[in-house]
């Protein structure tokens, strides 16, 4: 019963916001991309709440 309880947990998680920027850090080609993607990062790209 707990392992059902488990895995719909796991399906409804939505993901922070620190997961969503490392999955999106984790994504980069190289190591410009990278470095695009963070200053991205830095300008707020995930952080903006309206």
């Amino acid at each position: 019963m707990f392992k059902q309880l488990k895995k719909i947990t796991r399906a409804l998680h939505i993901p922070s916001v620190e997961e969503r920027e490392i999955a999106y850090l984790n994504g980069s080609v190289d190591r410009i991309d990278l470095e695009y993607r963070q200053h991205q990062i830095d300008r707020g790209l995930f952080r903006k709440y309206y």
